[in-house]
């Protein structure tokens, strides 16, 4: 679910993948040319030109050369580098650093991705790192919108946002599926101590999602409305439509979580009945079997003076008392609903 397991599987194939995914220049919202890296700054120097670099897992040596070609902040550059940052947006004079995080499935586990996006007046720079499923359908889109890609890089910023969080809704709705079959399975009578496990995983992963598109809620409202950054003027529109979908997804996973809460609770509770029900059930067989001891015992007592004790009858009267009475617990404790 973390990053450890993870990390590994990535870097065994980061040296069979290259870190350059693509290095395109776009004028007037069209795509002008792929172009290599040592042609990054002869591009970005255009006034009518901006370059989207995409990055996967890049090391310290790509990056430098990034901070070079971009003029990249070095805060920025070293936060990328090292990774496991908060989702956040920073600000570094008239260029942007931010910080996303991707969630999605692999399997049956809860994959963690981070993508770093550096935005220019002129550039764009994406670094991502563990995270297994690409952005190129996000590259894709914005060359099929030119209108809205001449905005430049402050639209690819949001395309890129727009894109990590609709990926988290697949993961949400697949947390919500779990919590439902776990649901089922509390009522259905499965062993308690598996249900708790499972809601206690459900709990974690929603954390995980949460401490992904929480912080990114207050970053995204720097965007729009007010005072916003020169890359973003104009976008603002589009960036509110970003907060309005991490305010739909704060709140179901807030839901969720108390929905999580609740079924451990009755969870608890129903192990609590389940321990009355033996407890009564217990308690009934006790006292069925304790009339014939009680009798017997009183009989089964040396003493001289003892009542019909040469009486005939004495012995098969014992027993039907014993039964008589044993019969008539059993009726009310059967109505009582404890047999």
């Amino acid at each position: 679910m973390a990053w450890g397991g993870e990390k590994t599987n990535f870097s065994r194939w980061r040296y069979h993948c290259p870190m350059l995914i693509n290095c395109v220049a776009y004028q007037d919202g069209r795509k002008l040319a792929e172009i290599g890296k040592r042609e990054i700054s002869a591009y970005v120097s255009r006034p009518d030109c901006f370059v989207w670099v995409a990055l996967r897992d890049a090391d310290e040596a790509e990056l430098q050369e990034m901070k070079e070609q971009f003029g990249l902040h070095e805060l920025a550059v070293e936060d990328s580098l090292h990774g496991h940052q908060r989702p956040k947006i920073e600000e570094y004079g008239d260029s942007l650093f931010a910080v996303l995080h991707t969630v999605e499935f692999v399997g049956d586990e809860l994959s963690v991705g981070e993508l770093d996006v550096f935005v220019g007046p002129n550039y764009v720079l994406s670094v991502r790192n563990n995270a297994p499923k690409g952005f190129q359908d996000v590259r894709t889109r914005c060359e099929h919108e030119p209108e809205l890609l001449r905005f430049g890089s402050g639209y690819v910023l949001y395309a890129l946002m727009d894109a990590v969080v609709d990926r988290y809704f697949p993961a949400l709705d697949a947390l919500e599926t779990k919590l439902e079959r776990i649901e089922e399975e509390i009522f259905g009578g499965r062993l308690a101590r598996a249900n708790i496990e499972s809601l206690y995983a459900l709990k974690q992963n929603l954390m995980t999602l949460k401490h992904a598109a929480g912080p990114l809620l207050d970053a995204v409202g720097k965007l729009y409305g007010g005072r916003v950054p020169h890359a973003c003027a104009g976008m603002g529109e589009y960036f509110r439509d970003v907060n309005d979908h991490l305010v739909r997804l704060n709140s179901t996973i807030d839901s969720i979580r108390d929905m999580v809460s609740t079924a451990m609770n009755v969870n608890v509770s129903l192990i609590s009945l389940q321990e009355n029900e033996v407890t009564k059930r217990l308690a009934a067989y006790a006292a069925l079997v304790a009339v014939p001891t009680l009798i017997a015992g009183i009989y089964g007592m040396n003493f001289k003076a003892m009542p019909e004790l040469q009486w005939s009858f004495g012995y098969p009267l014992a027993l039907g008392a014993m039964a008589i009475i044993d019969g008539y617990f059993w009726y009310r404790f059967r109505k009582a609903g404890w047999l």
